[in-house]
């Protein structure tokens, strides 16, 4: 049954007003809706085994570490170079970026110690950590245990991985994560909370999650304003994790 809506035009009488499902739809050509400016720039992909493209920043290529620095002195990076990797040199504290960053995609490739030794959070203990504060866990978790927020992939004592994707130690593990960074207004307040999507050896385990704020150990997470664009930083918590093909894209 159709169907007519009856409206007031003038004191007393009625007009009557087809609705909009007997009117034909006006037909766009295909050209109206084609989007031709800006015309994306040119960027080349690595050929074969994750190679940085070519807009990347590369921060590790396996020669030497001259892209870091000592977070604790803000000198050399001390950690170990050898065979086109590096180790964590324990007990030399955690190195960091000479160069800042706010949004960006990070490749790092990672594998446990050679040698499996202790358990839970002890066993290939590091972290990839973004503007200095916001923590992706970095750890051995292959038949290793420990609480889920905390585990390979984690934001640290935050969310969880939506799987468990961590090889042997034997093999070598990868991130790419895509880091949007948090903003503050000129007071200081967020207006906009951080956002972390990781891929683990081509699994997507972190998918658009929502940062809470700052990494900590103990007690809730909250945000603290900061500059817009600051280091990324790798942890030395006294395990040798080495690390190799470490490249960045600014977004």
């Amino acid at each position: 049954m159709k169907l007519n809506l009856l409206i007031p035009i003038v004191a007393g009488s009625l007009l009557s007003i087809p609705t909009l499902a007997q009117h034909k739809q006006i037909q766009l050509p295909p050209e109206a809706t084609e989007v031709w400016e800006p015309e994306p720039r040119k960027v080349t992909p690595g050929e074969e085994n994750h190679l940085p493209p070519s807009d990347a920043i590369v921060l590790f290529d396996g020669s030497d570490l001259s892209a870091w620095k000592s977070y604790k002195t803000g000198g050399d990076a001390e950690w170990s170079v050898h065979d086109g990797i590096f180790t964590v040199a324990a007990g030399k504290g955690d190195i960091a970026t000479k160069e800042s960053f706010g949004d960006v995609q990070v490749h790092i490739e990672w594998k446990a110690p050679d040698v499996v030794k202790g358990d839970g959070q002890g066993r290939g203990n590091s972290g990839l950590f973004f503007m200095d504060r916001y923590e992706v866990q970095i750890l051995d978790s292959y038949d290793n245990r420990t609480y889920s927020n905390g585990q390979a992939a984690s934001l640290y004592k935050e969310g969880i991985p939506l799987v468990n994707a961590t090889r042997p130690h034997t093999e070598w593990n990868t991130y790419d994560v895509f880091f949007t960074a948090p903003r503050f207004n000129e007071d200081g307040m967020l207006i906009r909370p951080a956002y972390v999507t990781v891929i683990h050896n081509g699994i997507l385990v972190q998918n658009h999650y929502e940062v809470k704020g700052s990494t900590a150990y103990i007690g809730v997470h909250k945000y603290e304003p900061h500059e817009a664009e600051l280091p990324i930083k790798l942890q030395d918590h006294g395990n040798p994790v080495n690390f190799r093909n470490i490249w960045v894209r600014k977004l």
